[in-house]
């Protein structure tokens, strides 16, 4: 596998384009499209929130055939809990984009990400989707990237190519998040494309256990968001041998390139989280089965007072333990051993003498390392969030203003 130039439009076929449609109140892109120029076989997993938008009831929808063509998705504006006329919108945005592409509306998925609560201004929406249409490119994917921000500091792509039986075949990917993240599928979305020829049940089930590896275990404030969403569309240009079974050796190379390619995002999104000075990545190792591993480290990465720790740089192992013990996980406490870094902090569930100035060094690190050891058995998961500062509160105490 190797790293390529380029974003979602990497693999053949795909365009894209991101514009100013003049939602945000700050003069940046907004409004962005994907375009592939033959149909392709798609696959979405959404937020687990009660409270979805609009856009997400649209889109189980849309996907129920495993087919799509196209996504338009606009920041700064959320779509969420604005009644029927919600969903009016939201369909207008995907049937305008269709009869610009020559699609059904059908074949566009829809995302919106912003302010929740607020009408969609739907005359500047149009505009931008026509002008977005009109501008689509090769080169567009980093305009694109820009335009789904909000709150994100730095845009987030990525492009790998790997060889099916010989066959070169691309995955490109974007997302954006930086707040209200917390998922649990997947405020993030993702929108990967790739030319790989795949079966839309297999898509469908790569997506799935690749969101579980990696959007699924960041934390950046413990909200999961009313639009939290990944897609991705596989429209076969590449000409590898079809990949229909999961159990079989090019669908497992295509899964570590679509692993690959998340976990990325995933570390970017949980590095550029409002305010953060840290990434901060959790590896629970030697847990009874993998599901223990993933609860441990989720609930440590979600922990505000671990995450107050690393942004005070205080080596207080004792607010890991305790949001291991409050994850819902069954292990034994008097066999767990704690690491900050190299420097081991505590050891079958209680404390060691330490060198201080060794774990404050490593709390200063910009990744800052968790090792938790259960001693218990061969399951193991990583997760990433971020330390929790005073600009993480004053990022949301104005976030409409």
């Amino acid at each position: 596998m190797k790293i390529s130039e380029g974003g979602v439009t990497a693999p053949q076929g795909f365009l894209a384009q991101g514009v100013d449609a003049e939602i945000k109140k700050k003069d940046r892109k907004d409004l962005a499209i994907i375009y592939s120029t033959v149909p392709c076989n798609a696959a979405g997993v959404y937020t687990g929130n009660r409270v979805c938008a609009a856009c997400i009831d649209l889109n189980r929808e849309h996907l129920q055939d495993g087919k799509a063509q196209a996504v338009v998705v606009n920041s700064g504006n959320a779509n969420a809990c604005t009644g029927p006329q919600g969903m009016i919108d939201a369909r207008r945005m995907a049937e305008l984009s269709a009869e610009l592409l020559s699609l059904k509306p059908q074949d566009v998925v829809v995302a919106s990400t912003g302010v929740i609560g607020v009408a969609m201004p739907m005359e500047r929406i149009e505009a931008g989707i026509r002008q977005a249409a009109k501008a689509l490119s090769v080169n567009g994917g980093h305009n694109a990237a820009q335009a789904i921000m909000t709150t994100d500091l730095k845009n987030k792509e990525i492009a790998v190519v790997i060889e099916i039986q010989g066959v070169p075949v691309r995955i490109g990917a974007m997302a954006k998040g930086s707040g209200m993240i917390h998922p649990n599928m997947a405020t993030m979305l993702a929108f990967i494309t790739t030319d790989a020829d795949i079966s839309s049940q297999c898509l469908q089930k790569a997506l799935k256990d690749s969101v579980n590896r990696s959007y699924n275990m960041i934390s950046v404030d413990r909200d999961t968001s009313t639009n939290d969403m990944a897609v991705v569309l596989a429209n076969g240009l590449a000409g590898n041998p079809v990949i229909d079974d999961e159990k079989g050796a090019d669908y497992q190379q295509f899964k570590a390139a679509l692993d690959y390619a998340n976990i990325y995002l995933a570390k970017m999104i949980a590095r550029d989280g409002e305010g953060a000075n840290h990434l901060i990545e959790v590896q629970v190792k030697h847990a009874a089965d993998e599901q223990t591993a993933r609860l441990i480290a989720r609930s440590i990465t979600a922990s505000n007072l671990t995450k107050a720790a690393v942004f005070g740089k205080d080596a207080n192992w004792g607010r890991i333990l305790c949001a291991a013990g409050y994850s819902g996980a069954d292990f034994d406490v008097d066999r767990t051993d704690i690491y900050l870094g190299a420097e081991k902090m505590a050891e079958n569930g209680m404390g060691l003498v330490f060198d201080e100035e060794k774990a404050r060094a490593e709390l200063e690190q910009e990744k800052v390392v968790i090792t938790v050891d259960l001693k218990s058995g061969g399951g193991e998961a990583t997760a990433w969030g971020c330390d929790l500062s005073y600009e993480y509160v004053r990022i949301n105490a104005d976030y409409r203003t």
